[in-house]
């Protein structure tokens, strides 16, 4: 029994472990792709505010914003002032050699400016620079690109005002891509930035490798871990349980005899007396001690069920002369209830321990007998089904009702709303239970309250 708690509580603890480490793990992984994504996008708005202002274009609100939230994040790195990337026409030659002089490069901003910024933020240097047409071809100025221009992106910026997706090329290389329109005459249509996303790509892999490896060695680590502390939980309950067993075992082994020498003495004496006023209270005396010697007898059979001690010999049991068996035995005590116990239709044979399955029967019938008022009738029967047999005990008694039968095989549970005397301690049907399952059968009970219950018993009808 312990073992299979043990399993049980090793799961809960094991699936507890594994839960804590996914819910890290998907943390970590959802964090690093969060700041690679907002990254990005806050490194493309940076960057698409300075190449607006190089194109002589205002800047949208939005862009202003993320600039300054650029260099916010960025303290040690100073605010660039870009040069136009078409100089501004003077009116001397003095002024254009002066302007030719600070001519921005290709990236629009003075040399020194882009190396500075590139050399401290590599989110930059991967971004590149495409500049559409009204007609949505290419202009000059852009930077080298490992993409064609998205005319997609291009029409949902003109319509919109801006535009940012992830589109995938056809190598399969994933690119973050923001478009704006430019309101500028005589100049780009649509602004185009992109980035590739391989570097982040491949190393949200590599932690993804890291965590499912992790997770590996962890459901290992923890289910080690998880059978011992089970264990270790249990050891207390085990020993609690295991001294229980053994006192229940002993006492019943001591009470036994005890027990037997009332009952003789009780017999002789009833025997030998010839007052009869004295037989009603010996009488008393010998049906206590028939009720004690089979409480005692159920406690033993079931701490060697719990101690999985109990010797079982299955065999093939031909259903026809061992029912005949039974009722020839039961009816006498029937008769004297009132009642009577017919045997029904009978087919096939079953495989179990025919001394235990007679006493799982006796069980079941004696039930039947304390709640079948005088002139009911209990009928045994049998039929195949596949490749079980289902041996049916069905009476007219009082009917067990709805809320007690979850609970009539639960250990020492007794129904308390039958119109009969009480009788037993609650034993009966949880033994009769664990002695079916012993021999691989299964018991079930319906009832109908006023009308009768019905106890099925099902066994295989292969060797097992």
């Amino acid at each position: 029994m312990f073992n299979g708690v043990r399993l049980r509580l090793t799961a809960v603890y094991l699936v507890a472990g594994l839960v804590l480490v996914a819910l890290l793990g998907a943390g970590v992984y959802q964090l690093l792709s969060y700041y690679f994504s907002t990254t990005t996008d806050l490194a493309l708005q940076h960057r698409m505010a300075h190449e607006l202002t190089l194109w002589n274009a205002p800047v949208p609100a939005e862009l202003v914003a993320a600039d300054q939230a650029w260099y916010a994040d960025r303290s040690r790195l100073v605010p660039l002032t870009p040069t136009p990337r078409v100089a501004p026409r003077t009116g001397d030659e003095g002024d254009a050699e002066h302007d030719e002089e600070a001519l921005p490069t290709d990236d629009g901003a003075r040399p020194e400016e882009i190396e500075a910024e590139h050399a401290f933020d590599g989110a930059l240097a991967a971004i590149f620079v495409l500049p559409l047409g009204n007609s949505g071809t290419l202009l000059p100025g852009g930077t080298n690109t490992p993409m064609a221009p998205d005319t997609r992106a291009a029409a949902a910026a003109s319509s919109r005002g801006s535009d940012i997706r992830t589109v995938r090329l056809a190598s399969g290389v994933a690119v973050r891509l923001l478009s704006y329109r430019v309101e500028s005459d005589g100049e780009p249509a649509v602004l185009q930035l992109g980035r590739t996303l391989v570097d982040q790509d491949r190393i949200l892999n590599a932690l993804l490798v890291g965590l499912v490896s992790l997770g590996g060695a962890s459901t290992l680590l923890l289910s080690g871990t998880s059978y011992w502390l089970a264990g270790r939980s249990l050891r207390p309950a085990q020993l609690a349980w295991q001294r229980q067993q053994t006192f229940i075992a002993n006492a019943s082994h001591e009470l036994r005899t005890p027990l037997t020498l009332v009952r003789a003495s009780a017999d002789v004496a009833r025997r030998t007396t010839s007052d009869r006023s004295q037989h009603a209270l010996l009488d008393d005396i010998l049906q206590e001690c028939d009720h004690m010697a089979k409480l005692v007898d159920d406690l033993l059979t079931l701490s060697r069920l719990d101690a999985k001690t109990l010797p079982m010999q299955r065999q093939r049991i031909e259903l026809q002369p061992f029912l005949d068996d039974i009722v020839r035995q039961v009816n006498r005590v029937a008769a004297a209830r009132g009642a009577q116990v017919i045997h029904g239709v009978t087919h096939g044979a079953a495989y179990g321990d025919p001394l235990r399955l007679r006493q799982v029967m006796l069980i079941v019938i004696d039930n039947a007998l304390h709640y079948t008022a005088s002139g009911g009738v209990i009928r045994l029967e049998s039929e195949r089904q596949r490749d079980r047999i289902l041996i049916s005990v069905t009476d007219t008694g009082y009917g067990i009702a709805p809320e007690h039968l979850p609970h009539v095989f639960e250990r020492f549970y007794r129904v308390d709303s039958t119109p009969t005397e009480q009788h037993g301690a609650g034993l009966g049907l949880a033994l009769a239970q664990a002695l079916m399952r012993l021999q691989g059968g299964e018991i079930h009970i319906t009832s109908t309250p006023g009308k009768g219950t019905c106890v099925t018993l099902s066994l295989s009808t292969r060797e097992q």
